[in-house]
């Protein structure tokens, strides 16, 4: 884990300067060792800064050398199976001097190139060049755990980085992608435009998305290539829940195990939930002849309705664990605020990043370098309430007795009040069943110019005019694996990975996800829906497959909350206030707030905050 950078460059000379500020803002990635690498014209540079995780010799050191020094890679991230892959056919005839993943990383892309990518499992993002063809190949792993910033003019330069502000280091002027902006503070929508999952919020600076490869030849055009994705057409209708079950437990138990490696301290990160105590309890499993107790970080909020203090405790009575518990507080977040809007660089959704980013800095406290997580599950497991809406849609028009079956077993379990005017009779009318959509479903399957504002009149009326487009997602609208497969492959998923980065490499913290093992996905994506819903349980097959490890109050239990601070109570403190009138007088000033706008609400008030402090700071 560590941030990379590099410069390639037909104007002028790369210099070892600008190649050292670029990794010297992003020092927090990786404190324990740079690097530099220039070629012999000086038209490509590479940078790196490392936080040893594997081989913490200097063996492991980058921008590291292949064959014959035709090729140098700058790489962030992990390849969990790198022991299997030097061991592969493949490789078979290699003389390693390293025990690192990186390594085995360019040697593979030394043999295969491109086609080095399928056998990858971990996250990475990284780029090799090739000194022979004068080319650079840049990749991202499947999911986007690990971010891949760059800048480009064809023929003229093609900058990149781990996190964006090494692009302004280079010299790319900071300046607001305002149609973006507007989708956030109008729509509360950070999933920026399906159509264009390269852009950020920031003009001329893109993203390279998950799961893609580009390569960059001698005339600085860029190629960019789709290496791998779900197939929504596979899906395995003769399997039983019991094998499911049995299936889903090996190749979490595989997923878990593979990220164990390591030679430093690892952790979890415990929020009471499902999917972050199915790790712990998995983790405990396959370490319970180890003398050193796993070590869990979570956060707490005493007193507060949605406090996950005792479902924490379940977990820790039935394991092996040393806990550690960190206490967000008002007073906390607004001595923090600033610093955790720096590093996330872009908009974000609610207060939980800061209880994410105090748990991180709680397992730096206690020297833990690496964190397994739960993210990940929810978007491939059905996780979300919402997505029952979704799955009763689809089932009304398909089979209208396990839609009635599916139905009344949700109501009891949770009564919800959006499905209050669902009605009972099978084949409503498809125009019907959109309306009954709620909200947050609406923002991932919009209808065709749909308008969802926030506080009316909020933003400045010239500047809703000039940016104020609605951008429907097409092409994406169908059953329950439709939806899935947008929160996976299209929006969703891609912002949390982007906040977890952001809060674990800010504290030099390595953050590794479980439940986005390609294969255990690819896996759950082949089975039957009434595998991840079923009578009116979320994530069914997980809970069989994990029921005989986890305790039974946390494997049949009904609601989800995740961490949420007590956050209106917290607004109402007299510093947060502050900030927030500063930051609504500082849009005000950009001609981007209303002067004269009518009340604002909390949604309101905190996307001016994080949009002031990330963009405009």
């Amino acid at each position: 884990m560590c941030g990379i950078a590099g410069i390639l460059n037909h104007r002028k000379t790369v210099s070892s300067a600008e190649l050292k500020r670029m990794t010297d803002v992003i020092h927090h990635r990786g404190p324990d060792g740079e690097g530099h690498w220039i070629n012999a014209d000086s038209s490509v540079g590479l940078g790196h800064r490392r936080l040893a995780i594997l081989d913490l010799s200097e063996k492991g050191h980058q921008p590291m050398h292949f064959g014959n020094n035709r090729f140098t890679v700058t790489f962030n991230g992990e390849i969990y199976n790198y022991e299997e892959l030097k061991k592969s056919p493949h490789l078979a005839n290699i003389s390693f001097h390293s025990d690192s993943d990186t390594e085995v990383l360019i040697a593979l892309y030394a043999k295969l190139g491109a086609s080095c990518l399928e056998l990858l499992e971990g996250m990475f993002a990284f780029a090799i060049w090739d000194e022979q063809e004068k080319e650079l190949f840049c990749a991202r792993d499947r999911f986007g755990e690990k971010p891949f910033y760059f800048a480009y003019e064809t023929g003229a330069h093609f900058v990149f980085g781990s996190e964006i502000k090494q692009l302004f280091e280079w010299g790319i002027k900071k300046e607001a992608n305002n149609a973006l902006l507007f989708q956030y503070l109008q729509n509360n929508n950070i999933l920026h435009d399906p159509t264009r999952p390269d852009l950020t919020f920031y003009e001329n600076v893109f993203s390279l998305e998950p799961a893609h490869f580009i390569i960059i030849d001698n005339n600085l055009r860029l190629t960019k290539k789709r290496y791998w994705d779900l197939d929504l057409a596979n899906e395995n209708t003769s399997i039983t829940l019991t094998d499911a079950a049995e299936q889903f437990h090996s190749l979490f138990e595989r997923s878990v195990k593979l990220r164990l490696r390591s030679d430093v301290p690892v952790g979890s990160s415990l929020s009471g939930g499902l999917d972050s105590s199915a790790i712990v309890c998995m983790v405990d499993k396959l370490t319970k002849n180890e003398t050193i107790d796993q070590k869990t970080f979570s956060a707490r909020f005493p007193n507060f309705v949605r406090d996950e203090g005792k479902f924490m405790q379940y977990v820790i009575d039935r394991t092996n664990v040393d806990p550690h518990f960190t206490f967000p507080s008002a007073a906390l977040f607004s001595e923090e605020f600033n610093r955790l809007c720096y590093h996330q660089e872009e908009p974000f959704n609610g207060p939980s990043a800061f209880a994410q980013w105090e748990v991180m800095k709680l397992a730096k406290s206690q020297n833990v370098t690496v964190l397994l997580d739960g993210q990940g599950a929810d978007e491939s497991l059905a996780g979300y309430h919402y997505y029952y809406e979704t799955y009763l849609k689809e089932l009304q028009l398909k089979d209208s007795e396990k839609y009635l079956i599916e139905l009344a077993a949700y109501r009891e379990f949770h009564n919800p009040y959006y499905l209050k005017e669902q009605t009972e009779l099978p084949g409503g009318t498809k125009e019907k069943l959109k309306s009954l959509l709620r909200p947050a479903y609406r923002k991932l399957f919009p209808l065709p110019q749909e308008k969802k504002y926030l506080s009316p009149d909020f933003l400045n009326l010239d500047f809703t005019q000039q940016f104020g487009t609605i951008i429907p997602l097409q092409g994406h609208q169908g059953g329950l694996k439709e939806q899935l497969y947008v929160n996976n492959c299209v929006i969703g998923l891609n912002n949390l990975l982007r906040f977890a980065d952001r809060n674990s490499m800010a504290f030099s913290r390595e953050m590794r996800l479980p439940f986005l093992d390609h294969h255990l996905v690819e896996f759950i994506f082949s089975l039957p829906n009434e595998f991840k819903i079923h009578e009116g349980w979320t994530k069914y097959v997980m809970r069989i497959a994990m029921e005989d490890i986890l305790p039974p109050e946390i494997t049949w239990r009904k609601d989800k909350i995740g961490y949420e601070p007590p956050f209106r109570e917290w607004m109402q403190d007299t510093s947060i206030k502050d900030t927030v009138s500063d930051a609504l007088k500082d849009l005000e000033q950009r001609g981007i707030v209303n002067k004269k706008r009518k009340q604002t609400g909390h949604t309101d008030e905190w996307n001016a905050l994080v949009v002031s402090q990330t963009i405009f700071s």
